[in-house]
């Protein structure tokens, strides 16, 4: 196969079979619990065994890796006509967070199919993605296509947890499955958002905020509850909760970001340049309208107090008490976090990090971006594609130890109404039908021109 150029039209492969299949996938994924509730309790294997039967009737040699019996992970290789080309990863996983059957409409791992929409646990995050990539490498298995580069699939355990059983374990332990492979695709990207009557954006991420879970710790004296106490835990850790809540972080726009900004002001008729002296974020901001959102949780670090624990008895104050704080920081501000951290906390109480990893920015002015976006606006030409970084992270950021430049691009065109922000983790999660299609036409042609 040749090099395509973006615009460059290929011949699709994708046949009715494929439509069909990626519907019968991702309700079948969604029927598999594989609820992830964290601290290790999960059990991807039977979703890890249901993908791998269906790439090994495509002809591949899907391979099956634990570190915990049951935490499974797949992993497979589509050899490239180009031997000297570098690989491509394409990954999803398969883990999902718990749903409660008594807030749904259906139960959430019916995989019910209704009016044209799938529906469960699952459906958008990320078993919809899950289910295109099988059904795009089985079209290519029946029409005999072969990607110019190497692509490797992976299917990963734990995402929605720390992931090390998942892409930490396979970047630390197996890096030699994924050699060659320099960019990846992942979750969360080229999915519909309508900020108007008559305009639909697709955000392609090209960027996510670190992870910085955090654990604070207060000392002080025990003593009994009726009596003063100067050194009481509990007041100190709620003083520093208090004071992390509260804080104003400033503003830093990073490279992505800004174009994003960039490229959302001009859709509205509008020139701005975020690097320009006295660039006034916030308004800008108010004039963007719901395309606002797409901006408005990345252009700081944050913290947000999350779990607080303290105390055994009433009439006891505690000789310790402690809070845990989901902290988020954007490429290049982690020595500002961790200084402001160090201030809000005190001499009193001492932090912690729980989870960390790295936030990631991948280039938006290359073939690669250039190539996603084309795939999309190919079968939405009145759809807007721009980039943007995402608020929390996915498993790009351990792919990223083996030097993989991460994307997030799992195509759906919804419509109008569509909230699909909301059903990430929420109640009623569900995916239309349509949508499906889509993101498969959309998935092969950029993976062929990729």
């Amino acid at each position: 196969m040749s090099d395509p150029s973006p615009g460059a039209v290929l011949e699709s492969p994708v046949d009715p079979t494929a439509l069909e299949e990626v519907v019968e996938f991702t309700s079948g994924l969604i029927r598999i619990d594989t609820t992830n509730r964290g601290g290790g309790d999960c059990r991807e294997r039977p979703a890890a065994e249901y993908v791998a039967e269906r790439l090994a009737a495509a002809g591949l040699e899907p391979e099956l890796l634990e570190r915990t019996p049951g935490r499974t992970n797949v992993v497979a290789r589509i050899a490239g006509t180009d031997p000297a080309a570098p690989a491509l990863l394409v990954h999803g996983h398969l883990d999902v967070v718990p749903a409660e059957a008594a807030d749904w409409t259906v139960h959430p791992f019916s995989g019910e199919i209704r009016d044209g929409v799938v529906w469960g646990r699952g459906a958008v995050d990320m078993k919809n993605t899950d289910a295109m990539v099988l059904a795009v490498v089985r079209a290519w298995a029946r029409a005999g296509v072969r990607p110019r580069r190497d692509i490797v699939i992976a299917y990963t355990a734990d995402e929605e947890d720390s992931a090390v059983d998942g892409a930490g374990f396979l970047a630390d332990h197996h890096p030699h499955l994924f050699e060659g492979c320099t960019e990846g695709i992942g979750e969360s990207g080229a999915f519909t958002v309508h900020t108007g009557p008559d305009r639909s954006l697709y955000p392609i991420a090209a960027g996510e905020r670190g992870t910085a879970w955090l654990k604070l710790t207060a000392t002080g004296t025990a003593g009994h509850g009726s009596k003063p106490n100067r050194a009481n835990a509990v007041s100190r850790l709620a003083a520093a909760v208090a004071r992390i809540g509260e804080h104003r972080w400033p503003v830093r726009l990073t490279d992505t970001v800004a174009a994003c900004i960039t490229e959302l002001a001009a859709l509205q008729g509008m020139s701005v340049d975020p690097r320009a002296p006295g660039f006034d974020l916030d308004a800008v901001l108010r004039s963007l309208g719901p395309a606002a959102a797409l901006v408005e949780a990345t252009v700081r670090n944050s913290a947000n107090p999350t779990m607080l624990s303290a105390g055994y008895k009433l009439n006891v104050v505690p000789g310790t008490a402690t809070a845990h704080v989901d902290g988020r920081i954007l490429p290049g501000g982690e020595e500002e976090f961790t200084a402001t951290l160090d201030a809000l906390t005190g001499p009193d109480v001492r932090w912690e990090f729980r989870h960390r990893e790295v936030a990631l920015e991948a280039p938006v002015d290359g073939r690669t971006y250039a190539i996603l976006r084309e795939s999309v606006e190919r079968f939405d030409p009145d759809g807007h594609v721009v980039p943007f970084c995402m608020a929390g992270g996915t498993d790009a950021k351990q792919f990223s130890r083996l030097g993989i430049t991460g994307y997030g691009f799992s195509p759906l065109r919804l419509p109008p109404g569509f909230d699909y922000w909301s059903l990430f983790h929420g109640v009623d999660e569900r995916v239309p039908v349509d949508a499906l299609h889509f993101g498969v036409r959309v998935l092969d042609h950029a993976l062929r021109t990729l």
